[in-house]
């Protein structure tokens, strides 16, 4: 009877070190796809306002369908820049070894609605508080096991008054 008692503990203890370990390796994961996401937003925020657009965006059923790939006003071209942003969609390998998919969305939003007109003339309805502004969102995928599952998801406006 001891004995039973005893293997049922052990048991149990090896399940909770097998758990653990399982969300210590989620959480490496999730923390180094984070870094990943911020060093792509980063390439962003140093280039001028007319350089931020989707540059090269694939045409995967990936990449269009994920909510913020956006048909009517994502924006894929700009001014002339010095050196054109990074492509919509690029493979890197994170500081854990492991290779992620970086999916970069670009698109015209509003604030507290949605916006009208087209991708190459937006304009906001008069019941947003503002002017149409640039949404860019990184989405990064696993491309393991789990191929196209989002780990993290990282969003920012920017506005033309400060770029």
């Amino acid at each position: 009877m001891a004995m039973t008692i005893l293997n049922i503990g052990i048991l149990a203890i090896v399940a909770a070190f097998q758990a653990g370990a399982l969300t210590i390796s989620r959480a490496s994961r999730t923390a180094t796809a984070t870094t990943v996401a911020d060093k792509q937003m980063e390439v962003f925020r140093g280039v001028p306002y007319g350089c931020v657009y989707e540059n090269s965006p694939p045409s995967d059923t990936t990449y269009t369908g994920d909510t913020a790939y956006d048909a009517t006003f994502g924006i894929t071209s700009g001014t002339s820049c010095s050196s054109a942003p990074p492509n919509a969609s690029v493979t890197a390998s994170g500081a854990d070894h492991h290779v992620y998919r970086t999916d970069t969305y670009v698109a015209w939003t509003c604030p507290g609605a949605s916006p009208t007109g087209s991708a190459a003339s937006p304009s906001c309805p008069a019941s947003s508080s503002g002017r149409p502004l640039k949404k860019v969102t990184v989405v990064v995928r696993d491309t393991g096991t789990n191929a196209g599952r989002t780990i993290v998801r990282e969003s920012s406006t920017f506005d033309a008054a400060y770029g």
